[in-house]
């Protein structure tokens, strides 16, 4: 390497200094960053500045806050290597999903709590334990890497990424590097790193029916006049077949993934219950990773308590659309949209409002830059990484792709299946953690030796 950081002494730096890395992981855990509508997002510029003080404390001198008018604030620093190194961007976001109920957690969402070898606490993995990675591989460099380093920490990744393209529009010159590492995807399992090969897209809409201009008395007029709540779930129920493949003509279907997803894995990782049955035909590795999916994430209507006795003039719902790698987002939503539009019983009004979307998209894996990154996980972990898929979503990757076409895309994670990122109880396993952080500290000196 460049400069001398040995495996042992990589991880010897990470057990010396992990308890302050993970103490800055609980102080950003602990202020409520939810990015989304409705929540208050004086919390997640407070995100921000917590962020930006830590990249501050771990080298980067020039840290500070990029905006956008309407935006959420993303942190940005650098750092200088020796003359005419590559420049590698690290990629996170400090923003993070709403918590949810209360009374399902086992400890408050944003009070961190150790159990069991793992830290609780809503973004302790998704993704504020990607920020505590690169700053705990910086640290491990003293503050001065073997070749110039970029973060960015982005502040609406979990809204979709909304202003992306006009954020990368005006910070372009900033941004642009030889390999971006995206700390925001998951490990195949404890001590068995991943190295992601493929995304799926997304497109989420939010249908709107309506029968009638108020609502009526459903005895009166209950039997030829339909409610929209029941037209909305006999729509909702095209969507998929009697096998429960998606219905809706026109998505792309990816080939088969070569890796296996035992099914007695998804059932343990996923909670299913014993009696329900999974969706679809075909290897399960194929249905998350490389083909469309389809699920209703809410629906505005009444409760059911304090309902009363009348017709239902109208309701929604939002429908989110996972897309298999090789589809256009723009395209998938004409065939939803013409599909919802085909589709509703007794000629009810239907439209339907396009919301977040993002490109899938596939990971070429060849090269130094992964390589470098098979190098450094062997000396971590003493294996290989898996090469799997993702059925998540990252707009970021196309976006970057589309901006830099030269740039390594290099899609890594700390997050297990046992993390529950998005769900209630989300944690990050701290053993995994403390790899992590060897493994990146050791990555950039391999990326500065293996680029040349």
């Amino acid at each position: 390497m460049p400069a001398e950081l040995s495996p042992a002494a990589a991880r010897t730096f990470v057990d010396s200094e992990f308890p302050r890395i993970r103490e800055g992981l609980e102080r950003l855990v602990r202020i409520p960053s939810v990015s989304a509508s409705g929540f208050d997002d004086r919390q997640v510029r407070r995100s921000a500045d917590a962020t930006a003080s830590w990249l501050r404390r771990s080298g980067f001198g020039d840290a500070r806050l990029l905006e956008l008018s309407g935006s959420h604030p993303a942190v940005y620093g650098s750092v200088r290597g020796p003359a005419g190194s590559p420049r590698i961007l690290l990629y996170a976001h400090h923003d993070v999903q709403p918590p949810g109920p209360a009374d399902l957690w086992e400890s408050p969402p944003f009070e961190p709590s150790e159990r069991d070898g793992r830290l609780f606490g809503r973004g302790t993995a998704d993704d504020k334990a990607g920020i505590a990675v690169h700053m705990a591989a910086m640290q491990a460099w003293a503050g001065k890497p073997p070749l110039d380093v970029t973060v960015l920490v982005e502040g609406e990744e979990e809204t979709g990424s909304t202003h992306l393209p006009e954020f990368l529009e005006r910070y372009q010159s900033l941004l642009r590097a030889d390999a971006v590492v995206i700390a925001d995807c998951s490990n195949w399992a404890i001590g068995q790193p991943t190295l992601i090969t493929s995304l799926r897209g997304i497109v989420d809409c939010v249908v709107d029916v309506r029968t009638l201009d108020h609502a009526v008395h459903s005895g009166k007029y209950g039997g030829p006049v339909p409610d929209a709540l029941t037209v909305l779930c006999r729509l909702i129920a095209t969507l998929h077949n009697a096998a429960g493949d998606v219905a809706v003509k026109g998505l792309h279907l990816g080939p088969p993934h070569p890796m296996d997803f035992p099914e007695s894995l998804l059932r343990d990782i996923t909670g299913l219950r014993p009696g329900v049955q999974f969706l679809g035909d075909g290897p399960l590795s194929q249905q998350i990773w490389a083909q469309p999916a389809m699920a209703v994430l809410g629906i505005d209507a009444p409760r059911v308590t304090g309902a009363a006795h009348k017709i239902v003039p109208s309701c929604r719902a939002s429908i989110s659309v996972r897309l298999a790698p090789g589809d256009d987002a723009e395209r998938a939503f004409q065939a939803v949209q013409e599909h919802l539009l085909s589709q509703p019983a007794w000629g009810a009004e239907v439209s339907v409002i396009r919301d977040h979307q993002g490109e899938p998209f596939a990971v070429d894996t060849s090269g130094p830059v992964f390589e470098a990154f098979r190098r450094s996980c062997f000396d971590t972990w003493s294996c290989l990484p898996v090469e799997a898929g993702s059925g998540g979503s990252l707009p970021l990757v196309s976006a970057l792709a589309g901006m830099y076409p030269d740039m390594a895309l290099l899609l890594t994670g700390v997050d297990d299946p046992d993390s529950r990122a998005h769900s209630e109880n989300e944690s990050v396993h701290l053993g995994e953690l403390r790899q992590c952080c060897v493994n990146e500290a050791l990555l950039l000196g391999y990326l500065a030796d293996g680029m040349k």
